[in-house]
Parts: structure tokens; sequence; C-alpha cells
């Protein structure tokens, strides 16, 4: 009994130890976590669900094999943490809760902390819909007071369809989320003190007079992404994900702040 209490007392000071000392040390030099991934029992999906997100998904085929993996224990997990509810009508899919986890999972991808605890239900409607926040129609949206993140079925699959015009509504919607969770969970030496630290910097680049004046003339960002400093992250979120390659050749100093923020680099 005493050698148990002995083995539990040393794995709490060691995960102690890691936690407030030896990671917030690391992240303050390296600007990243020490890991991202490690999964005692990865989970798998269905051989036909590897099969959508390989056709689907370039993210997912560009990812190397072993990162193949974690992906789908990502999916699986999102699917499993959430509930997917159909409006008007709608039947939801096993597919169509494996592409919207997916495109939650690509976003948070270079995070350890992926599941959000600011919503819990996913509702779909086959079209836009009437936001009863708002009193309009809407083709997605997250409300973290309702605990909800909704999407138009319709305007969520073409984002997936045409993955290189710069429109991806879940990318959008689940923005917002990782936005306002990284704000919850920030802590000094946290993963989540990089994404909001980074978020900072880009503000701090884009209030700065000559560099509005290089994203005025790259006409690269659609202009709804000048609506708020929100709206602005979640529409360069879908840039950087659609048409990385053209993102870095306009606006290569902010291409490689958002790689930092998410703590990403796409190959």
């Amino acid at each position: 009994m005493e050698i148990i209490i002995l083995l539990f007392s040393l794995t709490f000071l060691i995960l102690f130890v890691f936690r407030i000392i030896i990671e917030p040390t690391y992240i303050m030099v390296f600007n990243k976590p020490i890991y991202v991934h490690l999964y005692m029992f990865p989970k798998e999906i269905s051989p036909r669900y590897k099969s959508v997100l390989e056709r689907e998904f370039r993210f997912y085929r560009n990812l190397p094999l072993a990162k193949r993996k974690y992906f789908r224990h990502r999916v699986q997990s999102f699917m499993e943490n959430y509930q997917f509810v159909g409006r008007e009508g709608l039947a939801v899919t096993e597919e169509m809760k494996v592409k919207i986890a997916a495109t939650s999972v690509m976003l948070t991808f270079g995070m350890r902390n992926y599941l959000s605890d600011l919503f819990e239900t996913i509702l779909i409607y086959p079209d836009i819909f009437l936001s009863p926040s708002s009193d309009e129609y809407h083709k997605g949206e997250f409300n973290p007071a309702a605990g909800v993140v909704v999407f138009s079925w319709k305007h969520f699959i073409e984002g997936i369809e045409y993955d290189n015009d710069n429109l991806n509504l879940g990318l959008h919607e689940f923005a917002h989320v990782l936005h306002l969770d990284s704000l919850k969970r920030r802590r000094i030496g946290s993963s989540s003190v990089i994404y909001t630290d980074m978020f900072d910097k880009i503000m701090e680049y884009i209030a700065k007079p000559q560099n509005r004046e290089k994203l005025m003339k790259a006409e690269y960002f659609r202009l709804y992404a000048y609506t708020n400093q929100y709206e602005f992250i979640a529409v360069i979120l879908e840039y950087f994900f659609e048409t990385p390659m053209v993102f870095r050749q306009k606006l290569p100093e902010l291409y490689f702040m958002v790689e930092k923020m998410i703590n990403f680099k796409q190959d």
C-alpha cells in the first residue's frame, strides 16, 4: 500500500513539475508545446470513412502516414464528444459527421487541445436558417450562450467541394470557436497562450498603416475580413488552408504569423 501511495505521489509530482515548470519554460523559449500528439489507445474510424477523408480532404492526403492515424483518432473522438442534430427534416448521416469533425480537426491539428467545451451540439439545417440570436438568415453561426455551432449543410459542403476558393463555412465557424476557446484557456505557459499571443501580434501588425496598405494592395482577402478583428482571423484561417501558397507569396509576414498561431506548418 505504501508503494502505491509513493508511486502515486511521485507521478503527481512529475506531472506538476512538467505542467508548471518544464513546459511553460519550453513554450517561452520555443513558442510551441513540447508535444501535440500522444494517445495511449488511438481510436480508429471505419475503412469507409477513411476513404471519405482521402477523397474529400487535401489536408489529410498531404499528411505523413503516422499523422493520418492521429487525424483519424481525433475525428473519431470529436464525433463521440458532440451531439449532431438535423433540423427541418434533415437526417444526419455518419459521413456528414465525419466531414464536420475533419474540418474542425484540420484547424486544430497543431494544438494539443482540440475538443472545446464551449459547445455541446452541432445543429445542421438543409440551407440557410433564421437565427434566433439576430433574427436574420445565416449560413452558419457559433452561439456560445446556447452551446451550439450551427451550419447550413448546403453551404458547409460547398466549402469542402471547392477547396481553393477561400470560402469554407466549417473552417470559419470553428475558427470562432477556437478563438474564444483559446482566450478562455489562456494561462502563462499553456498552449493556448501561443495562439492568443500571436493573435495580439497579428492585430498589432495590421494596425500599422504600412501593413494595412500591403493588405489593400494585395487585394487578396475578401472585404468581409475587415468587419472586425474576429472576422478577420476567421477569414484568414480559411485562406491559410484553402490557398496557402498564394497566401505565403502575397503576404509572407502575415502567413508565418498565422502558422505560428495555430502551430502548424504546411509543407
